[in-house]
């Protein structure tokens, strides 16, 4: 098993971690690290005393190309990793919270939100083709929800993504992560993808308030 690519989720018990379906799709297992600073570990991407071993479900729903334009590029872009032994709560003490069936769209236009990954930060420029690097490291970003009138505004959220003014955006390695209502643990939607290669303008966000997505994940919680 070769370690093929990363992603972000958030642990919702102590082995239940929420993260998207297109980071799960496809990945026959799954390793994990807790650490807010993983860059530097040598035990990294190959595992050892420090990260945990889990089994990747994806939503049964997903699907990427099944919808027209820019928001139907994926479809219930959601998955759980269900870790083979409990993380301690010397490690994580604190869960993400699930949100209310429909709690999106009781929010407001410009509602504070939270993003969360482990993404790449900066683009290279210079000596041929541009390209994203970073440190293996956690951030989050101040970010507002934009309109939710748009297509397949059921299925997603946008929220801004320019640097800068004090916000922020998601980049490549974020995907999975959690959107945060701001100052909580309560998990809205999760990172899903953006709409260029400079991670510039807007991103998109799965939304888990579908009832049949809770539902879903509710199923591994119980």
């Amino acid at each position: 098993h070769v370690p093929a690519w990363r992603c972000t989720g958030s642990l919702l018990s102590p082995t239940v971690v929420l993260c998207a379906g297109h980071c799960t799709d496809g990945a026959s297992r799954a390793r994990i690290w807790f650490d807010e600073v993983v860059q530097g570990n040598p035990e990294y991407p190959y595992g050892g005393a420090t990260s945990y071993e889990g089994i990747p479900y994806t939503n049964p729903d997903f699907c990427i190309g099944c919808g027209n334009g820019v928001p139907g590029f994926s479809y219930r872009d959601v998955g759980i990793v269900v870790l083979t032994e409990p993380v301690p709560t010397s490690v994580v003490s604190e869960y993400g919270q699930l949100p209310t069936a429909g709690q999106v769209d009781t929010l407001a236009v410009m509602t504070d939100m939270d993003l969360v990954g482990y993404g790449v930060q900066t683009m290279h420029r210079g000596g041929g083709q541009p390209y994203w690097t970073g440190l293996r490291n956690r951030y989050y970003a101040p970010s507002k929800l934009l309109s939710g009138n748009f297509a397949w505004s059921n299925e997603f959220i946008r929220c801004t993504a320019n640097i800068g003014q004090g916000k922020g955006g998601t980049a490549f390695g974020d995907s999975g992560g959690p959107v945060l209502l701001h100052g909580t643990r309560t998990i809205l939607a999760v990172n899903s993808y953006v709409t260029n290669y400079n991670c510039a303008g807007v991103t998109y966000h799965s939304r888990i308030d579908i009832p049949e997505v809770l539902d879903w994940i509710n199923g591994f919680l119980e």
